[in-house]
């Protein structure tokens, strides 16, 4: 049994800081592997260590196998934790870690190509049995080629990225006559985010929901599911706020998916964290794709089982965790968690970069926050504009809805635009609150920017004597990055 003192992380933001906080429990030390645009941030100043990597191009940095491998061997490290996106998914990364000496924490570079790869998932599936939606998935990745399939399927067909997930490489085909430039777009974006421009075509479901069950294979490979989570609510396939358990399962189909899960999972031969992804249409349920990683809404399962998936990821890795027959898991209330993200609501979620002033996330029983930037750091353009996770617990979902627009009513953040305000529009609709919406609901009814809402006089009056003041000051005026009134950061 191996145990690793200082483990290297190979990303930034908020799952860096969350790896850091796991590590520190276990008294681990660390080292930040990072680009030059993320030297202002919350990671940096908390690892034992830091070593940059590249610049701030991914390609050059966050992507670049050999700079994150270097980097590690540079800090000391025995270990490399990818967290979540870069090269979390990539076979590749985690065998040339593993040659260099150093432990993968995560599956092996087996399990990743088999189940990672969505198309080998899917011919995994089949021997497996698990139901799948019609596609294609074949090796030839000519356009034209790809397009007849299209036809045969039947549109609306979603083309998708072969190596990734998150959205990247995914576009909606609703017409032939859109098909060629969609395919030859999402397999540039493939190539772009994962290195590969291999696509797969699926048939659309256009009524379906979401729903995914987290698996964790232990030390010996022993996969069990920790139940399961509701992600229907996306926007341009991007989950937006994630939820613990779904309220769209019977217990049955609950029961039949998490041993789904577990079956493919087991296939693959999986160790450590992993995501089983379906589409559930009509009491229907489709296996989507396996996620070879942690996710980014890991902390809502963490939340209604008491668990710590991050620490049981680096234990599993040391050799030192099995699973106890003897513990019956069961879920206890209700989590909900909510990205918030660097952008503009009143400009159909524009990004919003700039220097951060004051932050204040409200304190209270049931409320956690997994944040990457503090007070005086700056948002860059480079990066994905999620800037923190707000995560709820309550003993009903209703009540666990109340409290994260309560939250979200009272959290501050001057300097940049943030979606709160478009978060809270989303939780008091109706289709939400009723637990109805599918993966349409935002397309269906938050397809355009939200109104800005007027100042109150007051509100007007406290403005202008801030213009006044900074005026005066001589410093920036209103309008600027770094002006708190640039930022509409109220939940009203």
């Amino acid at each position: 049994m191996k145990k690793f003192s200082r483990i290297a992380i190979a990303n930034r933001g908020e799952v860096a800081v969350r790896i850091i906080k796991a590590c520190e429990e276990l008294g681990i030390e660390t080292v930040l592997l990072h680009s030059e645009a993320d030297i202002q941030s919350r990671a940096y100043r908390m690892a034992t260590k830091t070593i940059c990597i590249g610049p701030a191009p991914t390609a050059e940095s966050y992507l670049n196998i050999q700079a994150n491998i270097d980097g590690a061997l540079a800090g000391g490290a025995q270990a490399v934790h990818p967290g979540f996106g870069f090269l979390s998914e990539n076979a590749d990364f985690a065998e040339a870690v593993n040659k260099a000496g150093l432990t993968f924490i995560g599956p092996s570079p087996e399990s990743i190509r088999s189940l990672g790869d969505k198309v080998h998932c899917k011919e995994l599936a089949k021997q497996a049995g698990l139901p799948l939606v019609p596609g294609y998935q074949g090796e030839n990745q000519d356009v034209a080629h790809l397009i007849k399939e299209a036809e045969k399927i039947g549109y609306p067909v979603i083309v998708k990225a072969a190596a990734g997930g998150g959205g990247r490489g995914m576009k909606l085909i609703k017409a032939s006559a859109e098909a060629r430039e969609l395919i030859e777009s999402a397999q540039r974006e493939a190539q772009s985010a994962f290195g590969s421009p291999k696509v797969f075509l699926e048939k659309y479901l256009d009524r379906a929901k979401h729903i995914e069950f987290q698996v964790f294979g232990d030390s010996t490979g022993h996969v069990v599911h920790f139940y399961d989570r509701e992600c229907s609510v996306q926007r341009r396939h991007q989950k937006i706020i994630e939820e613990a358990t779904s309220p769209s399962l019977t217990d049955d189909l609950r029961r039949r998916m998490g041993e789904a899960a577990c079956a493919i999972a087991t296939l693959g031969k999986y160790k450590g964290a992993g995501t089983v992804e379906f589409l559930l249409q009509d009491g229907e349920f489709y296996l989507l794709e396996v996620n070879t990683r942690l996710q980014v809404e890991h902390p809502v399962t963490e939340e209604v089982l008491g668990v710590d998936l991050v620490k049981m990821q680096i234990l599993t890795a040391q050799g030192d965790y099995v699973h106890d027959p003897k513990q019956v898991r069961a879920t206890r209330g209700h989590s909900i968690e909510c990205r918030i993200y660097a952008e503009n609501p009143f400009m159909g979620g524009v990004p919003s970069t700039g220097l951060l002033g004051h932050v204040e996330w409200p304190e209270g029983p049931g409320r956690r926050y997994e944040y990457g930037f503090d007070e005086g750091d700056t948002i860059t353009p480079f990066y994905d504009p999620m800037i923190a996770k707000v995560i709820v617990w309550d003993e009903t979902r209703s009540r666990a809805i109340q409290k994260m627009i309560r939250v979200l009513k009272d959290s501050v953040v001057f300097g940049v635009h943030t979606n709160i305000p478009y978060l809270i529009e989303i939780l008091s609709h109706k289709e939400f609150v009723n637990g109805t919406m599918t993966t349409r609901f935002i397309e269906t009814y938050f397809s355009e920017a939200l109104k800005e809402p007027e100042l109150s006089e007051v509100e007007k009056q406290i403005a202008a004597q801030a213009v006044l003041q900074l005026k005066g000051s001589g410093k920036s005026e209103v309008g600027t990055a770094t002006s708190p009134f640039a930022s509409y950061w109220r939940g009203v």
